[in-house]
């Protein structure tokens, strides 16, 4: 296998931290609470696991790029960074139906 690309190293990371189904549901209630995120405690009682859980989640979250924390106060906002899942969404889908066409074209040939 040739070396990995910057590109492909990011988004097998950011896909590897979505492969939890409780990272997966972090995220979504951080994508669904919008720009203004939410605070850690919110975050907390609207699913329903342990601070330390979470904790962990979201540090992983962090690390990959998909989440942005900010203190506010004795607050801690949690946001989705929607620029990097645009990011990956585009990764991925600059490859859409790349080699069906590559196929088509040589058995055209």
């Amino acid at each position: 296998m040739k070396n990995l690309s910057v590109g492909e190293l990011a988004a097998a990371n950011m896909l590897g931290a979505l492969g939890s189904p409780v990272r997966l549901r972090v995220y979504k209630a951080l994508l669904r609470a919008g720009a203004q995120g939410m605070n850690v405690s919110e975050l907390q009682l609207e699913l329903g696991i342990a601070a330390s859980t979470l904790v962990h989640h979201l540090g992983t979250l962090v690390d990959a790029g998909l989440v942005g924390q900010e203190k506010r106060g004795r607050e801690l906002i949690c946001t989705a960074r929607y620029e990097e899942i645009r990011r990956l969404s585009a990764f991925l889908m600059a490859e859409c139906c790349a080699g069906s066409k590559a196929r088509r074209a040589g058995a055209a040939s």
